[in-house]
């Protein structure tokens, strides 16, 4: 069990060093001054967080589980995958591989009547395994869950190794699970698994947004194209690990890491296609490894971000000219985007109402590390975006997951193993 530990954020990259600087013009309104608190620490490789109410906290842990820290500190180990020890229950068909494992968590806006959870996780009660997202009944201390229903069992996972940078098996999941406050359906991110074919398939669910009800049929007015699979919101993802819903529209915006360049911030419509199609054989490209155009060109060397935007684009909208064009790209680079919300409250000052994501720290062939997060104010009609670097008040890490809890804070989870809060003031 783990406790409750007051302190610094370890810093166990040795790259982690001190935060960014690389900013664009302020934008106007006071910046708040975050301090800092560790609320857990030495998980492995937390995921994602949500929360109750009153501050109870649901996390999972990519290779271990789904957990709760109770609003006294306490923490219960709830759902272990196959082989976890220490759980109250177990579900020997989820495992970790890769990116792949257990991944976004979500409570139904109706937790009080349903007491439903939702998690994402990889599962191999299929051949050759996939990614599902599954409901459960929370008990009423929330120390167990039960009732298991898996409501989407189709989403790609990539079984095999291939010859691609970070190619090997459970690669390019999305994972992130969120309700939208404004029409309370469910929204999940899926990624391509390095398959070429998949992200403008109309069929298959990978580089997806789905949109779901609680039983996981389509929601109405998805939009999709005639013969898609309905429950498609929008389509042409590469791997969208964040998605948030901005105030007072609650339109989606996801936050999808790039190809060695082109990380990407994207106000979605219904319908729309986000513009990647990592397809050989097309838009002016030849064959490509293993069939997939993902790194190319030359997928293991250097070649300048800009070169590698026009042969290989993150958003092709020449040759899908109504493509949704995104808001940010990270300056045409790609460092790992993996997460993102949208701070909300007077005590945020001039950041209320804008989105705060996270990055990784991919850096590679020249690209800077990008251990931090930035602070977007996108315009109102979601097609440009400012960028402010936040001041941390601990050491970077790998930033996985960023979300608000009730208390009006923003909780951080990890790669290396914490969650941390931010408060403003």
């Amino acid at each position: 069990m783990n406790r409750m530990i007051l302190g610094v954020l370890p810093c166990v990259l040795a790259a982690c060093g001190t935060p960014s600087t690389m900013t664009t013009a302020t934008p106007q309104g006071a910046v708040p001054m975050l301090s800092h608190q560790a609320v857990l620490t030495k998980l492995d490789s937390p995921w994602d967080m949500a929360f109750l109410p009153n501050g109870t906290m649901f996390f999972t842990e990519k290779c271990l589980g789904l957990s709760v820290r109770q609003t006294n500190g306490t923490v219960v180990k709830l759902l272990g995958m196959k082989d976890a020890k220490g759980y109250a229950a177990s579900a020997g068909d989820l495992f970790c591989e890769g990116q792949a494992g257990m991944m976004g968590v979500a409570v139904d806006p109706n937790f009080a009547s349903n007491r439903y959870l939702y998690v994402m996780s990889t599962s191999s009660m299929t051949a050759p395994g996939t990614n599902r997202v599954m409901r459960f009944k929370v008990n009423e201390g929330a120390t167990a869950v039960s009732e298991r229903v898996d409501i989407v069992a189709d989403i790609p996972y990539k079984p095999r190794a291939s010859d691609h940078p970070f190619g090997g098996p459970g690669a390019h999941n999305g994972g992130r699970i969120r309700f939208s406050p404004g029409d309370g359906y469910l929204y999940v991110t899926t990624g391509d698994t390095h398959n070429g074919e998949v992200p403008q398939s109309p069929t298959r669910v990978g580089g997806k947004v789905l949109r779901i009800d609680r039983d996981g049929k389509a929601a109405p007015g998805n939009g999709a194209p005639a013969g898609f699979d309905p429950r498609i919101y929008t389509y042409g993802h590469r791997n969208p690990q964040g998605i948030a819903f901005r105030p007072g529209t609650n339109q989606p915006y996801t936050a999808e890491n790039g190809p060695w360049h082109s990380d990407e911030v994207t106000a979605l419509v219904p319908g729309g296609n986000a513009g990647w199609d990592p397809r050989p054989n097309m838009a002016g490209r030849g064959p490509c490894p293993d069939n997939y155009c993902g790194y190319s060109p030359n997928q293991m060397g250097a070649v300048d971000p800009k070169v590698r935007s026009v042969f290989m684009p993150m958003t092709d909208s020449k040759t899908y000219p109504n493509a949704m064009k995104p808001a940010w790209n990270n300056d045409g680079l790609s460092q790992g985007m993996s997460s993102g919300t949208f701070l909300s409250g007077p005590q945020w000052k001039g950041w209320d109402g804008r989105m705060v994501i996270s990055l990784t720290g991919i850096g590679i062939h020249g690209t800077p590390v990008g251990n931090r997060l930035d602070v977007l104010a996108i315009a109102a009609d979601g097609l440009s975006a400012t960028r402010t670097t936040v001041t941390l008040p601990m050491p970077a890490g790998r930033f996985r997951s960023l979300v608000q809890g009730p208390d009006g804070n923003l909780y951080v989870a990890t790669d290396e193993g914490a969650i941390a809060r931010l408060t403003p003031g």
